[in-house]
């Protein structure tokens, strides 16, 4: 399978977390002119695979007017020949959500909606520099339903300063209520992250266990679904699936070795479209085969990894990280029990080859 991926780089104001490029701007046309010319221009990178699924993230496409993304998702079909893709993203804030909007989205094949609400506690909105309240998201998600939606996520955060356990498991339980189909729930980076390890530590196991009650099970690191929702289009990033970004700032995979990218600025990305790439050497694809699938509670199978990645691995390594709970090996394959994925990155870093402690 194949994905495209549509970067919107717009937003009203500029969370305090963010690290995706985006701008505080409204030009919106002339960047939708750039976005056709460049679906136009990369119609042959998919050697004829069709792409199942498309997502535009931002940045805040929700802010920009139906009719422009509906000249993009357009575009999209008829240059690779989809008449309509299985899934189909769109991320909101949950303060652009209205019918008219609602009704538009659904009419031009959005299946899924990405709602960022991050917080239920109005305090710590305002403080993420968030323009929407708890209320608000309520609205959107009776907004969104109504005009036709069945598979709605839910986008929380934790472990950051001033954020206490209880305040936590709070958000979750009014998540829950709004028996969303799928949450994605990031821990703080940054210099807004809680100190305290332990704290952090606490709360993504309440998420995992508060989550697990409800029936949503979690698939991957930051991300738990009900039963069929888990989401195509970024479990196809995590099996290195290939996919074309569009915008600026996007990256694209073939699939095997070239990732590539277009530039993070508006202006130049509309006059010259400047970008680069880069090429993948056999230790690179191994290091990126673990970090990505290893992010997944099915973890990575034997007969994904060549001989020679196999052989890569140290023996004594797998056996030692198995012996303490860290890593299950299997005739299949391996992967990182639920309880030690908030030390993954720790976990897989020792895997790679030449390892040293």
């Amino acid at each position: 399978m194949a994905g495209l991926y549509v970067h919107f780089p717009f937003c009203a104001a500029k969370c305090i977390y963010c690290d995706f490029y985006s701008r505080v701007r409204q030009d919106w046309t002339p960047y939708t002119d750039a976005l056709l010319r460049e679906i136009s221009d990369r119609r042959e990178e998919l050697q004829g695979v069709p792409p199942t699924t498309l997502y535009f993230g931002g940045g805040t496409p929700s802010l920009l007017p139906a009719c422009e993304l509906e000249r993009v998702a357009d575009a999209a079909r008829t240059v690779f020949g989809v008449q309509q893709f299985e899934e189909f993203t769109l991320e909101v804030n949950p303060d652009d959500v209205t019918a008219e909007k609602a009704a538009a989205w659904r009419a031009m094949g959005v299946n899924r909606v990405s709602m960022g609400v991050q917080s239920f506690c109005d305090e710590h909105l305002r403080w993420m520099h968030r323009r929407h309240t708890a209320a608000d998201v309520t609205a959107a998600l009776t907004c969104l339903r109504r005009a036709g939606f069945d598979n709605l996520s839910l986008d929380l955060i934790f472990g950051f300063t001033g954020l206490t356990d209880t305040q936590w498991r709070q958000s979750i339980e009014q998540a829950l209520a709004l028996q969303p189909d799928h949450l994605s729930c990031y821990q703080m980076t940054g210099r807004y992250a809680a100190p305290d390890e332990e704290r952090c530590l606490r709360q993504y196991m309440l998420l995992q266990e508060r989550l697990d009650a409800a029936g949503i099970r979690q698939y991957e690191i930051s991300n738990f679904a009900r039963p069929g929702r888990a989401s195509r289009h970024n479990s196809a990033y995590w099996a290195r699936q290939p996919y074309l970004g569009f915008g600026a700032g996007a990256h694209s995979f073939d699939g095997s070795r070239r990732r590539s990218w277009n530039t993070p600025d508006i202006d130049q990305y509309v006059a010259t479209r400047p970008g680069g790439e880069e090429w993948l050497s056999d230790r690179e694809i191994l290091e990126e085969k673990l970090m990505l699938r290893l992010r997944t509670v099915a973890g990575i199978r034997w007969v994904d990894l060549t001989d020679a990645e196999v052989a890569a691995l140290k023996k004594t390594t797998l056996e030692e990280l198995s012996r303490v709970g860290k890593l299950e090996v299997s005739a299949e394959g391996i992967r990182i029990p639920k309880s030690a994925l908030f030390v993954s990155d720790d976990i897989i870093s020792r895997l790679f080859p030449e390892y040293t402690a």
